[in-house]
């Protein structure tokens, strides 16, 4: 299949590659996109890749052939970390993103996800505030820099398995205002507030200023039809509290993902062997969400409620 992708919903929404298959390698790669576009995505979740060794235009013009627009990963490695109190493992980590935008830049992609904020991985201990704020600082300069560049950066909060620094929205938005930049936007993961928020929807409706991405994940990395996470009331709340950005769909199975992916991320079992049809599941479960919303003065009232429950709570 080539051209545009078949398009069914006015949500833009991006399917993760990782759902299909492990990679970007060339012999898996098309019929992945035929899948995903056939779907009725607009766009696809890349891996995290190696600048120096992606073949940038190749791909390309694979998205372009298939009608999806790429989104980009970042992070941080050991020596290359924008939270270290080394100056130059400082730089190094700033550089390390500045080239994932530029990547981002040749891939075609206007927006970049990731973990830019630290190092990936089960912590050791909290993060101070000190890593906390010169993260941010780093961080908000490259996002700058992303944007001259027609790029939004975005950063994803995490459980606390995987990350200190960033757990909840409510930290989340701490880190933009101590970015200083106007341009750094929230990514949220239904999967990770599944574990660290009490209220999905009080999380939504905190992060909404900056939210640019909302990632829709289930709690056993399956189906998002099976699993303890409420997704179609996360979508039906999201759009009912105004949130326009783009949407995700993420899901792993160790079958389908190199061995050093899933030890990563701790993907120890299979619950999916066919992503496609995982990912083609997804759409009609996101387009049947958006469809049963109420109608327009019941949505007004409905987020006017949530808002007058989130004004009591704070004032308790």
């Amino acid at each position: 299949m080539t051209g545009e992708s078949v398009s069914r919903t006015a949500l833009d929404v991006a399917c993760h590659l990782n759902v299909l298959v492990p990679d970007v390698s060339a012999g898996t790669l098309p019929a992945a996109l035929d899948a995903i576009a056939a779907a009725g995505y607009a766009r696809v979740v890349l891996p995290p890749l190696d600048a120096a060794a992606t073949d940038a235009a190749a791909l390309r013009a694979a998205f372009i052939d298939h009608g999806l627009r790429p989104i980009t990963i970042a992070g941080q490695a050991p020596g290359a970390d924008v939270s270290s109190a080394d100056a130059d493992e400082r730089a190094a980590g700033a550089a390390a993103l500045r080239s994932s935008v530029d990547l981002t830049v040749a891939l075609g992609s206007d927006q970049m996800n990731g973990v830019p904020y630290g190092l990936f991985g089960h912590p050791s201990g909290p993060t101070s505030r000190a890593a906390f704020e010169r993260a941010a600082h780093e961080v908000g300069t490259v996002a700058d820099y992303a944007h001259e560049r027609g790029v939004t950066m975005t950063f994803e909060v995490l459980n606390r398995y995987e990350t200190s620094a960033i757990n909840t929205a409510a930290q989340a938005m701490a880190f933009v205002a101590a970015s200083g930049s106007a341009h750094l936007r929230i990514h949220l993961d239904t999967f990770h507030m599944a574990v660290e928020e009490s209220d999905m929807a009080a999380a939504v409706l905190q992060a909404l200023p900056a939210l640019s991405y909302l990632e829709l994940g289930q709690s056993g990395r399956g189906a998002l039809g099976e699993g303890s996470v409420d997704v179609e009331n996360v979508i039906r709340t999201a759009l009912d509290a105004g949130y326009t950005g783009r949407w995700g769909v993420e899901a792993f199975s160790r079958s389908g993902l190199s061995e050093g992916a899933a030890d990563m991320l701790a993907i120890w079992r299979s619950p999916f062997d066919r992503g496609a049809e995982l990912a083609s599941d997804a759409m009609a479960l996101i387009e049947r969400s958006a469809r049963r919303r109420p109608p327009e003065p019941d949505r007004r009232a409905a987020a006017a409620r949530t808002e007058d429950d989130l004004a009591l709570r704070r004032n308790e």
